[in-house]
């Protein structure tokens, strides 16, 4: 970044969480991103890719206060990340969404400040479709440069989305001295590996594939392959990349299953794909009932309501499966969860999926 453009992100806390740990039996810290201006992990991934197009805007009109108008076909968290960081910089967006999207979500991107909200499809790739064949293609009334804003498929969103595991190796030193926890015999060595904090394992959410390339790209970056598992959590109904995996090529869903519409991405990116395939990374597929019940429970305990393409990651912890998905398992053992956030929640909606499982 240079001087005179913000950073569209924050960074965000990393916490111990007693009674994730407790209920794991290890050390559970969170990464918070929820806590990000848009509410989602999407301001770093987002925000980055809008900084680096207007930022050549402006070196291509030799303008430095030339606007972009931003478009994108993200009807969840991506789309508020997308109008948040356009914001920033005085800029106007357009929201294309799948018709499924929920109108409490419509609204919270109306209120975020988008232009336009508009409705189309039944999927995702539909909606994309139509935004960049049709609704980009439009005569317009004035002469800002449109621009198009990809949901998670783009070098420049893995790149803001590295930024988040930078930020977690560098926060874990600090962050242990604050809680009373078991960190193991402690390691003798000079490399900048063997000092880097002891991460056994990063638990992420899995639509598209953005965060999970971006953390895979740090960790490449870190030096951290030997030593740190990615364990990606899908729900059932939305799971292409543990699908992919298992079949060893890049499948598309025929159809979204699942409540956890934001992670709804019926074919993940070719470079998620190809991270899946790594030996340092689990994939694991949970059902709907599991991520409602870890919703309700990790609202109750950590105070923070997070939707269910959230909830599937603090669900490991519940279920008791971790011991099997990290090798040399024990009280020593760290772990992060990425608490990507999430705007597609509230109590009422809370209260309607606990409903449904009676």
């Amino acid at each position: 970044m240079t001087d005179e453009i913000k950073t569209p992100w924050i960074e965000t806390p990393l916490v111990r969480s007693t009674n994730l740990s407790r209920a794991a039996g290890c050390n559970i810290f969170l990464k918070l991103e929820n806590t990000q201006p848009s509410g989602s992990f999407k301001s770093r991934g987002i925000g980055y890719y809008i900084v680096c197009k207007l930022k050549a805007l402006r070196k291509e009109r030799n303008d430095p206060s030339a606007k972009g108008h931003f478009y994108s076909s993200s009807g969840a968290n991506a789309g508020l990340a997308c109008i948040h960081t356009a914001n920033l910089f005085g800029c106007k967006t357009t929201i294309v969404t799948p018709i499924s999207t929920s109108a409490f979500l419509r609204a919270k991107q109306r209120q975020a400040g988008a232009v336009e909200v508009i409705r189309y499809g039944n999927t995702w790739q539909e909606a994309d479709d139509y935004l960049r064949e049709t609704v980009m293609m439009k005569p317009g009334t004035t002469d800002e440069t449109r621009i198009y804003v990809p949901p998670f498929d783009a070098p420049e969103l893995w790149q803001g989305n590295s930024t988040m595991m930078h930020e977690i190796v560098r926060q874990l030193g600090e962050a242990t001295s604050h809680y009373p926890m078991n960190t193991g015999p402690e390691r003798n060595g000079s490399t900048a590996t063997e000092l880097t904090p002891k991460i056994d394992a990063v638990i992420c959410s899995v639509g598209g594939g953005s965060m999970f390339c971006g953390l895979m790209q740090a960790i490449e970056e870190l030096h951290l392959k030997d030593r740190t598992q990615v364990i990606t959590v899908e729900a059932d109904g939305v799971d292409s990349l543990a699908q992919s995996v298992a079949k060893r090529e890049r499948i598309t869903l025929s159809r979204i299953g699942s409540l956890a519409t934001s992670l709804g991405a019926r074919r993940v990116a070719q470079r998620a794909f190809e991270y899946g395939l790594e030996r340092h990374v689990r994939t694991v597929v949970l059902p709907d009932a599991e991520a409602i019940q870890a919703c309700r429970r990790f609202a109750d305990e950590e105070h923070y309501l997070v939707e269910l393409a959230c909830s599937v990651c603090p669900a490991l912890c519940y279920n008791g499966k971790l011991p099997d998905l990290i090798a040399g398992f024990n009280q020593n053992t760290t772990v992060v969860i990425v608490v990507c956030g999430g705007s597609n929640i509230s109590f009422e909606m809370m209260e309607q999926y606990m409903a449904s499982l009676s």
